[in-house]
């Protein structure tokens, strides 16, 4: 098992930036890719970035330019700058376990940006 707790988050106005946190525990050699994914009321969970063990990241095209995720070994942070309010949402941080197939969820983090 893998155990996922994340920290930051919170509310800030438009043009801001926060940063959000999350590190692994438990069978953390088992990890893949690690990221954070987010849901707004009443839309899907869509990426908002990822990155995998060799540091390569990936992004929600939506974020782009804005985000960066960064890497040490299983903990990863989220710099989010220039926020707008359609990135209100609760960001979930999530490791992939390839060897068996198995993804992992943390609770949640509420990121609020107001107009």
């Amino acid at each position: 098992q893998v155990q996922l707790v994340e920290s930051g988050g919170g509310e800030v106005q438009t043009g801001g930036s926060l940063i959000l946190s999350c590190a692994a525990s438990g069978n953390t050699l088992r990890i893949g890719d690690m990221g954070y994914y987010r849901q707004a009321p009443g839309k899907q969970r869509e990426l908002a970035a990822a990155i995998n063990r060799g540091g390569y990241a990936r992004y929600g095209d939506s974020v782009k330019g804005r985000f960066t995720i960064s890497r040490d070994n299983y903990k990863i942070s989220l710099q989010m700058n220039n926020l707008k309010p359609e990135d209100t949402a609760v960001y979930y941080c999530n490791a992939d376990s390839p060897s068996d197939n198995m993804n992992y969820w943390g609770e949640g983090t509420r990121v609020s940006v107001s107009s």
